[in-house]
């Protein structure tokens, strides 16, 4: 199938940066007279240490061949190249341009680029997606607890998608990834492969917060209580970033003169970022901002970094309260694979999950239809039994995440409203 359907690597143009010349971008040639460029794209732990699984795009691979990190000065030497076929594993002396292979005892992380010592070429790093929601996990028997964190570390090495955090206030574990399967999976393979059960919590989708409109700010931090005190005074406005900004906020030193020191933009650039961590309406990252500074007040004696930063803080909150701010909630892209007769039912059950029905193709038989839509990923709770039984266990689906969209309003007063109670209990 993958030869008949797939295209024939010579067929495709990848591309590099020549660190060399200022990154520079160079076409790999698909042929293996000539010098070694790969591109390492999964992880594995394994009983014999890490398996490093490559994509050779240029050049040959051989056993015990040196070859570099892009990027890097440092070179490693391969003991041992293998072909995979599902668990098993074929010992190979050399490849080609185009096949797959995984190295040991090489240690890296994905997305690395190896390359001949002569060449000094990296690829585009694998991109990694945000994570859309998070689950609340622990395992059943605390004498599980050692396991417990050593499988989780594993998976975070095998996968970039999967984030493993630890509540500051409630002291739970949260495991975060791309939607509610690929979390499950993980807490299967906890039981299966560790032995180690785990309690889940309800999932919780990521959100977002931003503004909508331009709020001026003006704000005084001021502290003092014996000795050397604390003073600041930030002023400037908030805007958003237009819709196709390829960032996902920016600060602006607008300001005229040196009513603040130079040596204090830095603290109130970081003063911004944090401020960005944690939003007023549901305790979200803040994207889609624009700081803009333009004037300020310092002390002589009681102005440092830190009451700059408190300052900034300040400001900032002031500023994005008075800026219209929303919530975002998570869009994925889902396209459901049904037999033909399932497909009003199957559009239905989308539409009643606030989805938008992008499109359908029909196969070249006309037995099978995908159904292409976008759906919020609060809506998708549960929707794989829900097709399994609608569709009589003959239905599929994947999903991906597409974007960040406003919150409805009836839904964003009941997170809001959640995001107080839970701040006045103490758990936010």
């Amino acid at each position: 199938g993958v030869r008949d359907y797939l295209p024939n690597p010579k067929e495709v143009e990848n591309f590099a940066l020549d660190q060399s010349k200022d990154e520079e971008e160079t076409l790999l040639k698909s042929e293996s007279k000539e010098k070694f460029v790969g591109l390492a794209f999964k992880l594995e732990k394994g009983r014999y240490g890490q398996l490093t699984y490559l994509r050779v795009y240029q050049g040959s691979l051989k056993k015990g061949q040196v070859i570099k990190m892009g990027g890097t000065n440092k070179t490693v030497k391969l003991p041992r190249i293998v072909r995979m076929h599902a668990n098993e594993m074929e010992d190979v002396a050399e490849v080609g341009s185009g096949e797959i292979v995984a190295m040991f005892g090489v240690e890296c992380s994905s997305g690395t680029t190896f390359c001949d010592p002569s060449l000094d070429l990296t690829m585009t790093s694998i991109h990694v997606p945000e994570a859309v929601m998070s689950l609340a996990i622990k395992p059943k028997s605390t004498k599980d607890n050692d396991t417990f964190s050593k499988a989780l570390n594993r998976f975070m090495f095998e996968d970039p998608t999967l984030r493993v955090e630890v509540d500051a206030e409630t002291d739970e574990t949260l495991i975060s990834g791309m939607g509610e399967l690929h979390l499950d999976i993980y807490c299967q393979r906890l039981e299966r492969e560790y032995n180690c059960p785990v309690e889940v919590g309800r999932p919780k989708v990521s959100y977002r917060e931003t503004l909508t409109s331009r709020a001026d700010f003006s704000y005084l931090h001021k502290k003092q209580s014996g000795g050397s005190g604390q003073y600041g005074r930030v002023i400037g406005y908030l805007e958003p970033l237009p819709e196709d900004s390829k960032v996902s906020f920016e600060f602006a030193n607008e300001m005229i003169g040196n009513a603040i020191p130079p040596e204090f933009i830095p603290a109130i650039e970081k003063g911004f970022k944090e401020a960005l961590e944690e939003g007023e309406l549901s305790g979200s990252p803040i994207q889609g901002v624009r700081f803009a500074l333009t004037d300020g007040q310092a002390h002589a004696v009681d102005s440092n970094e830190i009451a700059f930063r408190m300052a900034t803080r300040g400001a900032f909150r002031q500023g994005f309260m008075n800026s219209n701010p929303i919530i975002l909630e998570p869009i994925m892209k889902v396209d459901v694979e049904v037999p033909s007769e399932f497909q009003g039912n199957t559009v239905s059950a989308l539409s009643r999950r606030r989805g938008m029905i992008m499109g359908a193709e029909s196969s070249d038989d006309g037995k099978e239809v995908t159904i292409m839509a976008e759906v919020p990923l609060n809506e998708m709770f549960g929707y794989s039994s829900d097709l399994r039984s609608q569709t009589e266990g003959k239905g599929t689906f994947t999903m991906e995440f597409v974007r960040h969209s406003p919150l409805p309003k009836e839904s964003q007063a009941e997170v809001i409203k959640e995001y107080q109670r839970r701040r006045e209990s103490g758990n936010a």
